[in-house]
């Protein structure tokens, strides 16, 4: 693995704000700011993406002025191409986690998604859940351990070494691209120790 320094010369903003304390990269959306799993994320430059292994720390944290449906949504993306308008993610929702009680909502604990044609919005209107899991660990104000394996058109996803989510078939395929990390709406988002393996 290597870990991938994260300084501000070694990233590319879309649609957030960053800023490293103490090599701890905080990064919250600036832009579409009440769209769902929309290209809102910082990238890692000169890092072309196929196969491999994603690892990362992330806390999500909830801004002051966040909206009563934020989740502390925070994760990675992969493959995305070079306009920043289709890449894969993956999330979780730390507010659905360890401290939840509603039993609908731990359910929608962690995400994968496929931009710009299978986000959130796509799934709920289809009724379609494959790609939703709970998760006991997570919990907001706390560091979790995202680990993602890609291979081909496939993607397994670990959350504190735990399986979280499979996806047998990613939905942009068989693809190459940046890499990064994500966050949504009403997040404060906090990255550490960002490593890639490439395959």
């Amino acid at each position: 693995m290597k870990e991938i320094e994260l300084v501000e010369t070694n990233l590319t903003t879309s649609n957030t704000s960053l800023e490293i304390i103490k090599g701890i990269a905080r990064i919250s959306k600036i832009n579409k700011l009440e769209e769902d799993d929309t290209n809102t994320f910082v990238t890692i430059n000169d890092l072309e993406f196929h196969n491999g292994v994603i690892e990362v720390d992330v806390c999500g944290k909830l801004r002051d002025n966040a909206p009563s449906h934020a989740r502390g949504f925070i994760g990675l993306v992969f493959r995305v191409n070079d306009m920043n308008n289709e890449f894969e993610s993956f999330y979780i929702r730390p507010a659905n986690g360890r401290d939840c009680n509603d039993p609908i909502r731990k359910k929608h604990a962690c995400q994968y998604f496929s931009y710009p044609g299978y986000t959130f919005s796509y799934f709920r209107e289809y009724g379609i859940n494959d790609f939703e899991n709970e998760l006991s660990t997570i919990a907001l104000n706390q560091w979790s351990h995202i680990k993602a394996i890609i291979k081909d058109e496939t993607a397994i996803f670990y959350v504190d070494d735990k399986l979280a989510l499979k996806v047998d078939k990613l939905k942009h395929g068989d693809s190459k691209g940046k890499i990064g990390l994500y966050v949504d709406i009403g997040t404060d988002g906090w990255f550490r120790n960002f490593k890639v393996k490439l395959d």
